[in-house]
């Protein structure tokens, strides 16, 4: 079930679309001069199938190498698509798209309905393993087997106490403020592997990778818990660990304040 649609002046109506995808071969969700990225791939691809431009805007930019599970974006057409051809735009997209993108639902909400800014929530997980295995790799990266997770989990109860993030942040990005409120942060054990998931209202570029940096330097004996949080209080990216490899972090879940598919 999601919002109903309401009449636009110009008739246009938004639809979400919900997708994930592989990121080894994208520089990235954004769009950007001289290389692929999923935002202009699926632009090509929709603008291809609907016979018009399409702009679309997603949840949130992931890097380089990272995945996602679940991204949510959305786009305006100038009238309502009838469920029918929906889907067979759905299937058309995924035969355009190739192995590394799939979109699993378009559907329509209400006029005002933002991807971006209207998510409550964003939540990751970066995946991590014991013994060396030739079918999780490069998608879960491989510890030592000296690291303590439960010191890591002692750092990481420490992080919904800050908002200021700078000193995970990558240097000389255009926000307004390096500030988040993180709501949750744990290493558990699923299955043969470690994942730590983090959820929070938003993220600033490389601040997962540079957390889970900080915490395999706690982890392994190298950051004490107490001087996590004085990493933290720093606001400096020099005094955080260095970054984890993307090709084992993935966009999880995203919310809204509203119901969607």
């Amino acid at each position: 079930m999601v919002t109903p649609i309401s009449k636009k002046i110009d008739a246009t109506v938004r639809y979400f679309i919900r997708l994930s995808y592989r990121g080894a071969a994208f520089h990235g969700w954004q769009s950007q001069p001289n290389a692929s990225t999923v935002q202009q791939t699926i632009e090509q691809a929709m603008s291809t199938v609907l016979r018009a431009p399409i702009a679309i805007t997603g949840a949130g930019r992931t890097d380089t190498g990272v995945n996602a599970a679940m991204m949510i974006a959305h786009f305006d057409y100038p009238e309502a698509l009838p469920h029918d051809n929906v889907l067979r735009i759905v299937r058309s997209l995924n035969g355009l798209l190739g192995r590394d993108i799939a979109i699993h639902a378009i559907f329509p909400v209400h006029d005002d309905a933002h991807a971006r800014f209207d998510a409550t929530s964003r939540t990751y997980k970066y995946f991590a393993h014991g013994e060396k295995s030739p079918f999780l790799y490069p998608l879960s990266w491989q510890y030592p087997p000296q690291i303590d997770f439960e010191l890591m989990n002692e750092a990481a109860a420490t992080l919904p106490q800050y908002t200021d993030f700078t000193s995970f942040s990558k240097l000389h990005t255009d926000v307004k403020t390096n500030n988040c409120t993180i709501t949750a942060a744990r290493w558990e054990r699923e299955g043969e592997q470690m994942v730590f998931t983090i959820t929070a209202d938003r993220f600033l570029r490389n601040m997962v990778r540079a957390i889970v940096g900080t915490l395999v330097e706690v982890g392994m004996g190298r950051l004490a818990v107490t001087d996590f949080g004085r990493v933290i209080e720093r606001k400096d990216r020099c005094a955080a660990g260095t970054s984890m490899p993307a090709h084992p972090l993935f966009l999880w879940n995203i919310t809204y304040p509203y119901p969607i598919m």
